[in-house]
């Protein structure tokens, strides 16, 4: 069809309708090749999910699911790597949100990771440690990178991992996947964090603010299989956001998270509190929210002043937010 098209002359009746037809052909064929590849990773997915134990981790690892801020989980590159002291054989899996270095009890050949991903192949894998999350990595060339020995490092919070590949090529492969990944995550979390900053910079069409502080919630629904959870709140108001810490295992958390918001309608505005388990390899468990209208702390606040309140939290079984609101409006310009 494209030979057609060079072929027609622009001024011919055909010469519209044949570019049209093409354009929507080339769209066709780009979709059923992403579909192809959408297939081909959460088939890997699959694999690894049942080849590779992960007791070791943190949390319980869907390997097929969702990221936790960067969408669906995607497999980058794959492949056999070895400890450069002791030569010991590891199998290295990145995706898109962590690098993962596993091991085998019993010795496995494979020419590539078309064999390694066979129905076949019954290979299976431990976590050698749990996995390196790309927004805390840092990965780089021997100091002497003209070196004919394929090494490279990897630099995770206080400790440096030396690992090597059977090519050079192998190397510079690994090496350069590792650093788009790390550099897309890094750059995702720091549009997020952009975008909440201008959002709660506008200040000039306000008529006023409110300050709320978060101390504490109570009888929190649990996560974890320990009975507990690692909860967090998130404050909204309209395209204001503000996240608190998360603690630690815990049903009953203490935050004494303080923010402030400013307000653009006193009977539009609502005050969203939302509570969450901090997850690390899929999207944060929802534990309840619950919503004050700015209007109604107006109301409260002319009789009792600052407004302390308990507020239930809703579409859970149980728990609840301790909260206190102060809306202070601006004076109004004469």
């Amino acid at each position: 069809m494209g030979q057609i098209s060079e072929h027609t002359p622009d001024n011919h009746v055909d010469r519209g309708p044949l570019r049209e037809a093409l354009e929507r052909a080339e769209e066709l064929c780009s979709q059923v090749n992403e579909g192809v590849r959408e297939k081909e990773n959460s088939d890997r997915l699959e694999w690894i999910q049942s080849h590779v134990q992960s007791e070791g981790a943190i949390e319980h690892l869907v390997f097929n699911s969702l990221t936790n801020c960067l969408g669906p989980r995607k497999l980058l590159h794959s492949g056999r790597l070895y400890k450069t002291k002791s030569s010991r054989e590891l199998w290295a899996f990145l995706f898109n949100d962590f690098f993962l270095l596993t091991h085998s009890a019993k010795p496995f050949s494979s020419s590539g990771p078309d064999k390694l991903f066979s129905l076949k192949t019954n290979i299976q894998l431990k976590m050698y440690k749990t996995p390196l999350f790309l927004n805390e990595v840092l990965v780089k060339m021997p100091a002497d990178p003209s070196s004919d020995e394929p090494l490279f490092h990897v630099s995770h919070i206080d400790r440096v991992y030396t690992l090597k590949t059977e090519t050079l090529n192998e190397r510079t492969t690994w090496v350069q996947k590792i650093k788009a990944a790390s550099e897309h995550f890094i750059e995702t979390e720091k549009k997020k964090r952009e975008k909440a900053y201008q959002a709660r910079s506008l200040k000039s069409s306000g008529i006023g603010r409110l300050l709320v502080t978060v101390a504490e919630a109570q009888e929190l629904k649990a996560c974890k299989p320990n009975g507990k959870s690692n909860p967090y709140c998130e404050l909204t108001m309209g395209a204001q956001c503000y996240t608190s810490r998360p603690v630690s295992d815990t049903l009953n958390p203490k935050w004494n998270f303080n923010c402030q918001f400013f307000v653009k309608d006193l009977y539009q505005d609502i005050l969203c509190i939302t509570v969450f388990e901090k997850d690390q390899f899929s999207p944060d468990d929802f534990l309840g929210r619950t919503e004050v209208p700015v209007a109604t702390i107006k109301k409260e606040m002319e009789s009792k002043g600052a407004a302390n309140r308990r507020l239930l939290l809703h579409e859970v079984p149980t728990g609840e937010v301790w909260v206190k609101l102060d809306l202070q409006l601006y004076e109004p310009t004469k």
